[in-house]
C-alpha cells in the first residue's frame, strides 16, 4: 500500500514539473513553478500584464518584461512557458558572427 502511494506521489511530481503555463493565465504562483522564472521575474511578468494587458506574442513578451531576452525566452518557452497557447520557435534568424573569419596563413 505504502508503494502504491509513493508511486502515485512521484508520478504527480514528474507530471508538475513538466507543467506548461500561459503568461497571460499564470498567477505568481504558477509562474514561478517555470524553471528559470524566480519571485522576482514572476512580480514584473504578472505586473506588467497589470499595465499593459494581456502579451501579444513572445516579442510584445521579450521588450515589455525587463531581463528577458530572446535566448532566456526561448529557454523559458523549453520549460514550458507558453504566450497565448504558444511556445517560443527557435526559428529565428541566427545572430550575424561577431568576427570575420581570418583568412588561412600560407605556409613558408
Amino acid at each position: 500500500m505504502l508503494r502504491k502511494i509513493l508511486l502515485v506521489l512521484c508520478m504527480l511530481m514528474a507530471t508538475a514539473s513538466f507543467a506548461q503555463v500561459d503568461v497571460n493565465k499564470g498567477d505568481l504562483t504558477a509562474l514561478h513553478g517555470i524553471k528559470g522564472i524566480g519571485t522576482a521575474t514572476a512580480k514584473r511578468i504578472v505586473d506588467e500584464r497589470g499595465k499593459g494587458g494581456n502579451f501579444k506574442d513572445w516579442a510584445d513578451f521579450e521588450s515589455r518584461v525587463s531581463g528577458i531576452g530572446e535566448k532566456n525566452a526561448l529557454k523559458l518557452s523549453q520549460a514550458g512557458l507558453l504566450v497565448n497557447g504558444k511556445p517560443k520557435t527557435g526559428d529565428a534568424e541566427p545572430a550575424a558572427p561577431k568576427t570575420a573569419a581570418k583568412p588561412a596563413a600560407k605556409g613558408k
